[in-house]
């Protein structure tokens, strides 16, 4: 499944859950926390300027590493991937984003 976000919305793979704590003890699945880093896959055209009409560019850019907030967007899940793993993305608004890493 493609994904092509509108507006000022992009969509982000997020990174692996960590399966052992900081001790070395290793969490079950329920235990572990969604990690709040991730990867932009596809960025949108950018939200329309009102006194133009035209899209203002987006700051982000397909391939950042970017830190979201626990709660920001919204999840959706596209089969499994290569590695056999479920396929889950995340689109948000890019205002959603903290901070880019890097």
């Amino acid at each position: 499944m493609k994904l092509k976000p509108l507006a000022d919305r992009i969509v982000i793979r997020r990174e692996a859950a960590e399966s052992k704590s900081f001790g070395g003890i290793i969490l079950p699945e329920a235990a572990q926390k969604k990690p709040q880093r991730g990867t932009i896959v596809a960025v949108g055209p950018g939200k329309l300027n009102k006194k133009t009409g035209l899209p203002m560019p987006m700051t982000l850019k397909e391939g950042d590493s970017v830190l979201f907030t626990s709660w920001a967007g919204d999840e959706v899940k596209t089969g499994k991937q290569p590695d056999g793993k479920p396929g889950e993305l995340l689109i948000m608004h890019e205002e959603d984003v903290l901070a880019v890493v890097g």
